[in-house]
Formats: C-alpha cells, sequence, structure tokens
C-alpha cells in the first residue's frame, strides 16, 4: 500500500501526542465544570451529532443546564463564535447550527476547544455542565466521561491509519474511553467483536416537516406518493438514502460531499426534497415550497442510559 508509511506516521505522531498529555509533558487543563466528550476515532460521519442533540436534551429534562462546544467544521469563523439560532452554517459550520436549533442549549465553535469552553462559561455562567462535539482527540481539555461513536455499517473502515484508511487513533484507543456507543441504522447489524460494541443507539426515521412551514410534519409513510429527490451533504449518505427506502419512500437519490455548502441552483426550486435536518439548516433562506427535512429519532439502549445518569452524578 503506497500510503502506509504515512499512515503508520500519523499513527506514531498521534500515540505520542496522547503518551505526552497523559505523561504530563503537555498541560491537561480543567474548566471548572464536568465535560462529556462525543468523538470518534474514524474520520467521516459517524452520527456523533445525533446522539450530542439527544444528550443535551436529556440533560436539560434532568435538571441540568448543559452547554456545548465544538470546532464548527466547514464554518468560516475565526476564534471562538457563540452560536444564535439565526447564524450562517458558512459560518459556524452545520453540525453546531443543528444542534443549537435542536436543544436550544448555547454553543460556541472554536478550533481551541479550551477557549472555547472558557467563551461559554464567560457567556453563560449558569452552564453546569459542557458537552463537547467531537473532540475525543483535543486532549489538552480535560475531561470526566468518553464516548466514542462507531457507525455498525462501516465499523474501522480497513483498520489502516490516516491516510491510508479511516482511523484517527488506533483501534485499541476505544479499551481507554468510558463507553462505546454502536449507531446501528435501518436493518444494519450491530458490529460482533468486542470492545466496539458496548452499548447500541438505533437511529431511525421520525417525522417529516417542510423547510418553509417547520410545524408542518407528518411521517414518511405518509408523505405524498411522488418523484421525490433525496439530497443530502453528510458522511454516509447511503445511510439516509437506505432509510428513505425502508419506509417505502420513491425517490432519486443525490450524494453531496459531507459539509457541503448548499446554495440555490444545487436543488430544483419547484421539485420535491427531501433532505436530512443537517442539510436543511443550510438551506433555510432559500428553499422550495416543497422541501422537506426528515428528523432522526435517537433510541440508546436502557442500559446506557442507567449507566450514564451514574456516571453523571458521579462527575457533578
Amino acid at each position: 500500500m503506497l500510503l502506509s508509511p504515512l499512515a503508520l506516521l500519523f499513527s506514531a505522531v498521534a500515540g505520542l501526542r496522547r503518551l505526552a498529555y497523559r505523561r504530563g509533558w503537555l498541560t491537561v487543563v480543567s474548566v471548572g465544570v464536568p465535560v462529556i466528550i462525543v468523538g470518534n476515532i474514524t474520520a467521516g460521519g459517524s452520527g456523533k451529532t445525533p446522539l450530542v442533540v439527544w444528550l443535551v436534551n436529556r440533560l436539560r429534562s434532568q435538571g441540568y443546564r448543559p452547554g456545548v462546544v465544538s470546532r464548527g467544521y466547514g464554518g468560516a469563523a475565526h476564534g471562538c463564535v457563540e452560536v444564535q439560532p439565526g447564524s450562517a452554517a458558512a459560518d459556524v459550520g452545520d453540525e453546531p447550527l443543528l444542534i443549537r436549533v435542536k436543544t436550544d442549549a448555547p454553543v460556541v465553535v472554536g478550533r481551541d476547544r479550551v477557549a472555547a469552553a472558557r467563551t461559554l462559561l464567560a457567556a453563560h455562567p449558569g452552564v453546569d455542565l459542557i458537552v463537547s462535539d467531537d473532540g475525543l482527540q483535543h486532549y489538552r481539555l480535560h475531561r470526566d466521561i468518553e464516548l466514542a461513536v462507531i457507525d455498525s455499517a462501516t465499523g474501522l473502515g480497513n483498520g489502516w491509519p490516516l491516510p491510508a484508511g479511516p482511523l484517527r487513533e488506533p483501534a485499541s484507543r476505544l479499551d481507554s474511553v468510558d463507553a462505546v456507543i454502536e449507531v446501528v441504522r435501518g436493518s444494519a447489524q450491530p458490529l460482533s467483536h468486542q470492545p466496539v460494541a458496548r452499548w447500541r443507539a438505533v437511529y431511525s426515521a421520525g417525522q417529516a416537516y417542510r423547510l418553509r412551514d417547520p410545524l408542518e410534519k407528518m411521517r414518511l409513510g405518509e408523505l405524498p406518493a411522488r418523484d421525490w429527490l433525496a439530497a443530502t451533504g453528510i458522511g454516509r449518505p447511503q445511510g439516509f438514502f437506505d432509510m428513505l427506502q425502508a419506509h417505502g419512500v420513491r425517490f432519486s437519490p443525490r450524494a453531496f460531499p459531507d459539509h457541503h455548502a448548499f446554495q440555490p441552483l444545487d436543488l430544483p426550486a419547484e421539485g420535491a426534497v427531501l433532505m436530512t435536518e443537517k442539510d436543511a439548516v443550510k438551506c433555510l433562506s432559500f428553499a422550495g415550497m416543497d422541501w422537506w427535512a426528515v428528523e432522526l429519532d435517537v433510541a440508546p439502549e436502557s442500559g446506557f442510559i442507567d449507566w450514564l445518569d451514574a456516571r453523571i452524578k458521579r462527575a457533578t
């Protein structure tokens, strides 16, 4: 494999960096409130953001006041920027904007997670717990709970580090996180090997809503029978297409690159379009009358929920 020398070099550098933080050669910074990391060891979409949305909403329902930090991948903003419901995805990133809209929790984006967390706490001193969307490899930020998300459909790919494979860190890194959440979509089968499959979270289609009128909702099976265009710019578009197919939706698929910055000419203004919510937040200002977003329902195993509640109580 031509890329194997670069992959081995990448793995060595990543391992040395982690060792430097573990040995205290580099400083780990605590921001004064418990931190939960929701990350992965693979590049590309694994389903972190839907789990962050579920987690933040559950924390709020339990009486906590969580805030979220994220890198804001794909956004052009510099420094640390707080995400507002009306922020442009081109500035703050599509995933942070979706989290802000779906949870109403304060969200700050920034490449430096420590600086982002401090900015968040300065603006919202009542925040008593921080959830980091991604950041498993951002070791400078002290964390109390690490959750690694793995997609059961893709697993760990070919098992090679970047750039020869998808791994940011070796598979053995999963042995040191607090829990591994295996995302199962549709008919995908759970991974059978350990230690990856510790807990499962089933992702399934919820209701669809019209972008021009989000209060108008219906289940996928109730959508009018027409030739839908299913368009998405996510890390694994086939998961979205499989979900629609499982509900009997007739559609033509169109996949864009992950984090694609949608423009009005990308999609037919007069057409019937289905998209993910992550894509929808980038299309609100120019959506056609018959453009619909599909919600994603997240259902973790009850054992994971019990375990998580206990761990959070210990951390707080």
